[in-house]
């Protein structure tokens, strides 16, 4: 089983890797800052995709696309957060500028 990183060093690390790629990163909601969940909302041109951070069955840090395979309106991404922020008031939110829609940091999509 991996090393866990704590949630709060995490986002910096993201918000970082953002900046030096040339991408605006932001918090939109602080959550635990040592076990806290995170979804990262991706802002593309295309629309918007709301990644939520997972474990696979080995134990391993992966991401989930929350919201489906395809872009969704800002609507539907507010709703999803709104959704799981209800359920997990752990979670952090960090939204990045991905015209893309690709995290700027690495990570395993499942």
């Amino acid at each position: 089983m991996e090393a866990r990183v704590k949630a709060g060093i995490w986002v910096s690390m993201a918000l970082r890797l953002a900046d030096i790629g040339g991408r605006s990163g932001a918090v939109l909601r602080k959550g635990d800052p040592d076990s806290g969940g995170i979804l990262c909302v991706l802002r593309g041109r295309e629309g918007m995709v709301v990644l939520s951070q997972v474990r696979d069955a080995e134990g391993r840090a992966a991401w989930i696309r929350g919201t489906g395979p395809a872009p969704v309106e800002e609507t539907v991404a507010d709703a999803y957060v709104e959704r799981q922020v209800k359920r997990d008031p752990d979670l952090w939110v960090v939204e990045f500028e991905a015209p893309d829609l690709q995290p700027p940091f690495e990570g395993r999509l499942i």
